[in-house]
């Protein structure tokens, strides 16, 4: 019989999260010959989701429908979640490290009594032996970790393993779950989003980020221009944030959230190790700022020294005579 991998779904406003697609790919990687089954928790049909998750390498999807999974909590989660890993008896589970998989999955992995590899950027396979490689010290060091037995669960940072070509082609089978998700102590009544509408910075290609020099939140409106040209999100350092000329809910840092776009331009920003431990993985920095000895410029692959008011009109100007 072959072996099984888990993949939890990340379902948000109707659709699959991106990391989801990633988490299909790292299971790849961890065993190729293994079946994929993917999980999707919600309130309302799934099977659109469920066959996106086929397209993308699932060989079969579970989905559980209950009034008590249309918000994520810990609880109603947890107990889908544990009814399925008992009924599929997987070899591993893999999943975002989002907000969700940080909370979920180390309660899941302490109820079983297993292992936890979380934040993996990278899965390197050779025959039966797998190794996870982990950012520690705030991104300052990388180590590895092999699973030598037992069921695990692994956490996949976003943008880090790329998913696999979507192939509409691919079949599998769709199975709903009837399972009871009543025993919860803390229900949902209304989710209010403070982030804009636009691209998620989490999973975000490209991001445009300001600190204290952008001086206002008047000054954030050209960084906003820019990222729209782009098709990208706007983060900001955590003294943009403490200044008030942003949402926290941007903040990039290492009380903020972890980014690894593939471009990522800093603007502003002084590059403190804070702010660094954030985004210095991403695979390309470009960085602007009026001071030359700026810390950002040490980890920059291109700088530009100047005015950032004066370069980004006419770098956001340019970009979109291409985009025509």
């Amino acid at each position: 019989m072959r072996d099984k991998l888990l993949i939890i779904g990340e379902n948000k406003d109707a659709s699959l999260r991106n990391v989801t697609f990633e988490a299909i790919a790292a299971a790849k990687k961890i065993n190729e010959s293994s079946e994929i089954v993917g999980v999707i928790l919600g309130d309302e049909d799934l099977t659109n989701q469920a066959q996106e998750m086929i397209y993308y390498g699932a060989d079969r999807v579970v989905t559980v429908k209950h009034d008590n999974l249309k918000s994520y909590t810990s609880e109603g989660y947890g107990q889908a979640l544990m009814a399925v890993i008992n009924e599929e008896s997987p070899a591993g589970i893999v999943m975002g490290h989002t907000a969700i998989g940080k909370d979920l999955t180390p309660k899941l992995a302490n109820k079983l009594e297993t292992g936890l590899v979380s934040d993996a950027v990278q899965i390197e396979a050779d025959g039966d032996k797998v190794e996870f490689i982990r950012p520690i010290y705030s991104g300052k060091a990388f180590e590895k970790k092999i699973i030598t037995d037992g069921l695990t669960f692994v956490t996949i940072r976003p943008n880090n393993i790329p998913a696999l070509e979507r192939d509409e082609t691919r079949t599998g089978d769709i199975t709903e779950k009837d399972i009871d998700v009543t025993d919860i102590r803390t229900t949902i009544k209304d989710v209010i989003r403070k982030a804009s509408e636009g691209v998620d910075l989490s999973e975000a290609n490209v991001i445009v980020a300001g600190g204290r020099g952008v001086k206002s939140e008047e000054g954030f409106k050209p960084l906003y221009e820019l990222a729209d040209a782009l098709g990208g999100a706007v983060g900001a350092s955590r003294g943009a944030c403490d200044a008030q000329y942003c949402d926290y809910s941007l903040q990039i840092g290492q009380t903020g959230k972890v980014v690894t776009p593939d471009l990522y331009i800093a603007v502003g920003i002084s590059g403190a190790i804070q702010h660094l431990a954030g985004m210095s993985n991403s695979k390309v920095i470009v960085a602007i700022n009026k001071d030359a000895e700026s810390n950002i410029f040490n980890v920059a692959d291109y700088g530009i020294v100047g005015d950032l008011f004066e370069i980004i009109p006419k770098l956001t100007e340019e970009i979109k005579k291409v985009n025509q």
